[in-house]
């Protein structure tokens, strides 16, 4: 099957080529097949010189590709690149790569060879390895997990992981029934909407490295955001009879 890498970025000048760099050598390690498979970089608004960096890692690998989003929002980044993909299985990883590449091919193979539709890492699960997370983000990232479950009574474990695989088949209806936030909490809507609508999804306990310089959440207003982006997907959930 063949599958597309996104990393939406804004303003990684820094360690744009590095990372990129680094998850083509492994990808290409281990699908060597290079019509396979391709890196989207999906620039949704920088300022800085990421997408003249973009445009030279396009030239220099052939299988790395710019996409323009016309706005801000990591969830409009995600979409817009997959809505021009035409590979079997789409998603994405943050660019600092946290989450460990190691969990790729099993993520590739729970996917093409494991019945799963979609395959989201977990930094929850009990058997998932965490490095150097401050305590205040765990607490708030368990915090909203919990919320999360009560609030939309869903069974998985992280909805804001990011990093997260799915057949594209199935995006356009996971789409149409509620997985449409242009913000961060698309991905926490892609996995709500696939528990509705009965789909395989399968957890990977993941070890998973925090890059505290790299991040540029801001715990509060995201929370806040967060929070009317539930309420919103509950009212469309109970409007299609989901819930």
């Amino acid at each position: 099957m063949t599958f597309d890498v996104t990393i939406p970025v804004l303003d990684e000048e820094a360690t744009l080529h590095q990372q990129i760099g680094i998850l083509h050598a492994f990808l290409r390690k281990h699908y060597p097949d290079q019509h396979q498979w391709q890196i989207l970089i999906a620039d949704n608004g920088s300022t800085d010189a990421t997408p003249d960096l973009a445009r030279e890692l396009e030239q220099e690998f052939a299988n790395v590709r710019l996409v323009k989003v016309p706005r801000r929002g990591v969830g409009l980044a995600l979409k817009t690149a997959w809505g021009q993909s035409q590979a079997d299985i789409v998603g994405y990883m943050d660019l600092d790569l946290a989450t460990d590449l190691d969990h790729f091919p099993e993520t590739y193979n729970r996917l093409s060879q494991g019945g799963c539709d979609l395959v989201y890492a977990s930094r929850l699960h009990p058997d998932a390895r965490v490095i150097n997370r401050p305590l205040k983000r765990e607490i708030s990232s368990r915090g909203f997990n919990i919320i999360l479950k009560w609030y939309l009574g869903v069974a998985f474990s992280d909805g804001m992981c990011g990093f997260k695989f799915l057949k594209r088949q199935h995006l356009d209806r996971l789409m149409d029934n509620g997985a449409r936030n242009d913000g961060w909490f698309f991905s926490t809507e892609l996995l709500t909407v696939a528990e509705w609508l009965d789909l395989k999804i399968c957890e990977l306990p993941v070890t998973w490295t925090d890059d505290a310089g790299s991040s540029k959440v801001k715990i509060l207003p995201l929370a806040k955001r967060y929070l009317q982006s539930m309420r919103d997907l509950k009212r469309f959930g109970k409007a299609r009879g989901m819930l």
